[in-house]
């Protein structure tokens, strides 16, 4: 019996571990998120992510083993969040129509407030078309947006379709909010319920 004892302590001791590297991974994210929101993609290096983290860039590669590495991972944790948002806007609703004005109105405050969240999601699927490190994080974050098209959209190709017509409005008025000349937040979702048909 005192065989066995010590396993299940070193399997809590190993299980805790896990927990706080990927709690400390998560506030590492949260810092380069910021550096990167003032910077983009292609502007920010470790050092400035090191330096808003307020730790060592040796301390930073202990997490992470690269930039792109890092990108990932925040680029992941955000969409998840993103997608967790817009979920529970019409997370109860049961009419179809107020579904759509609720889901809407939802990206369109996302607009408003993580525009430049927003803009690292296009510039890392942009350097996907010249990275293929990207590729595989580009395909599973669509797949999860196209999923989350489920309460307004019946099938896997109408899910596709509409999609792709939020995600052109969306960029649309996102350039616009970063461009300086944002609608305002009924403008943006009677833009977005006009693409949804």
């Amino acid at each position: 019996m005192n065989d066995m004892t010590p396993a299940p302590k070193l399997a809590d001791r190993k299980a805790n571990k896990v927990r706080k590297r990927e709690s400390r991974k998560r506030e590492i994210a949260q810092s380069a998120i910021n550096a990167l929101k003032l910077y983009g993609y292609a502007r920010t290096t470790l050092r400035d992510i090191a330096s808003q983290s307020e730790m060592s860039l040796g301390s930073l590669h202990y997490y992470f083993e690269d930039k792109d590495e890092l990108l990932i991972y925040c680029v992941r944790q955000y969409k998840s969040d993103f997608v967790r948002t817009i979920s529970a806007a019409v997370s109860g609703i049961s009419s179809p129509q107020s579904i759509k004005m609720a889901f809407c109105t939802a990206l369109a405050q996302t607009i408003a407030t993580e525009a430049e969240l927003h803009r690292l999601w296009y510039d890392i699927r942009n350097q996907a078309m010249f990275d293929k490190a990207f590729v595989p994080v580009i395909v599973e974050i669509e797949e999860q947006l196209i999923e989350m098209m489920s309460p307004i959209a019946p099938d896997r190709a109408s899910k596709e379709l509409l999609y792709l017509r939020f995600d052109g409005a969306f960029r649309y008025l996102l350039q616009l909010n970063l461009a300086g000349h944002p609608r305002n937040l009924e403008e943006m979702s009677e833009v977005l319920e006009a693409a949804a048909g």
